[in-house]
């Protein structure tokens, strides 16, 4: 119970400060991918969190206009983390969604 508190508290610090990081680089309109890239790796271990999570996916989302392929990556290095079920799923969804739509 303890260490699960711990990891919560820790989690809580990670988001006050990629918050300013993220909101930093939208913010400035920064095209620097190292220095994305180096904020979405650190925000990855915390995406547990709902909150580190929004933040992940809206610096993910800027990041895509700027590197559309390295952007990607990061969404599924996050699955492949957090959500390995749905990177299995996902190929076979997308494939379902185009055999659907030219079948109209």
């Amino acid at each position: 119970m303890r260490l699960a508190k711990n990891i919560q508290s820790l989690a809580g610090t990670a988001v006050t400060a990629y918050e300013q990081e993220c909101e930093e680089i939208i913010s400035s309109r920064c095209r620097e991918k190292h220095r994305i890239e180096r904020a979405l790796d650190g925000m990855l271990g915390f995406c547990f969190d709902k909150n580190m999570l929004e933040m992940y996916r809206k610096l993910c989302r800027y990041y895509y206009g700027i590197d559309q392929k390295s952007a990607i990556e990061h969404v599924y290095a996050y699955r492949d983390m957090w959500d390995p079920e749905g990177v299995e799923k996902m190929p076979r969804i997308q494939w379902n969604y185009k055999a659907e739509e030219n079948s109209k």
